[in-house]
């Protein structure tokens, strides 16, 4: 997580809103901005991948291959996942991004788990970051009060014990980008005095429209997943959602029969880090985790994108 806290109070001196306003509509309270000259997206997925291998005590040069989900990439191309690679001294690994708005994550983790069960790679980490400050407008007070950044990353290996990821399903529909996208800097509507006068190289969302597909779909895949693994409400340990807005997560939680005992939420602290939110969830709580807890990772992105995973917890 970068350094640098804007709170609530911080944004009531550059936008129209106050903090009550913002509580009551997201559960948000503050968010980290990344602050320095040059750094992007691949900087906190660097610092995550390099304390990801000191705590697991991997030697780089192991690393078979490096996923990375984001939509705030340091540069069109390479991948933002080639440069961390590059920084973190994984000589030996293939690496590209996958770009699905805040379901990036799960759609990389599962990705990463297909090429773990084939048995063509041994190590694939999995990293899930963006830099959204980087596509904000600070004057719109409909996204500004939302968004942060922030980055975390897993580690994915082979074992022949019944734990890690069981099952997953994953959804989408091109029809919801008119409502969650970014006009510009595409190969559509290359960036041009024109594009950046208009504003078009922001993050544009229609909250309503958002708010309703997220509640109903990110709910409905989380009881998919549920119902054809035979789980109940009682079976799970924890709701691993994404980190959007907290009516949705509640939403979510009530429709699989989850009590909020069980939901981990740190939208408070950190806001919405699109594809960073799950695998900074799984790190805030790590401590409360044992073996075997089935979990149930959620998101709903951007395009429209949304998905879940069951997991078996693997490690205490």
């Amino acid at each position: 997580m970068p350094d640098y806290i804007l709170t609530n109070k911080e944004l009531e001196t550059m936008v129209d809103t106050n903090d009550e306003w913002i509580t009551s509509r997201t559960g948000i309270k503050e968010r980290r901005i990344l602050k320095g000259e040059g750094l992007g997206t691949s900087y906190m997925g660097t610092e995550a991948v390099k304390e990801l291998l000191r705590k697991t005590n991997t030697d780089p040069k192991t690393i078979d291959l490096i996923i990375f989900a984001t939509v705030t990439p340091d540069m069109p191309f390479p991948a933002t996942a080639n440069l961390v690679a590059d920084q973190v001294g994984a000589v030996n690994a293939f690496s590209y991004d996958i770009s699905a708005a805040c379901s990036g994550f799960i759609y990389a983790l599962t990705t990463g788990a297909k090429f773990i069960e084939s048995g063509t790679y041994k190590k694939v980490i999995v990293i899930g970051g963006d830099k959204m400050s980087s596509i904000i407008n600070y004057k719109d007070r409909t996204t500004c009060i939302i968004f942060g950044d922030g980055a975390g990353a897993v580690l994915l290996e082979p074992t022949t014990e019944e734990i890690g990821i069981m099952d997953s399903l994953h959804k989408s529909d091109g029809s919801g980008a008119n409502y969650l996208h970014m006009k510009a800097g595409g190969s559509r509507i290359p960036a041009t005095h024109a594009s950046i006068d208009a504003q078009q190289h922001y993050v544009y969302q229609e909250g309503s429209a958002v708010f309703k597909f997220a509640v109903t779909n990110m709910a409905d895949i989380s009881a998919q997943v549920m119902e054809r693994n035979n789980l109940k409400g009682e079976d799970i340990a924890w709701l691993v959602p994404h980190q959007a807005n907290k009516r949705i997560i509640d939403a979510t939680a009530n429709r699989m029969g989850i009590t909020d005992s069980k939901v981990m939420m740190n939208i408070e602290k950190y806001g919405n880090t699109t594809a960073g939110t799950i695998p900074l969830l799984l790190w805030d709580y790590e401590k409360k985790l044992k073996k075997g807890d089935n979990l149930i990772l959620a998101a709903f992105g951007g395009g429209f994108t949304w998905g879940a995973i069951y997991v078996k917890w693997a490690y205490n």
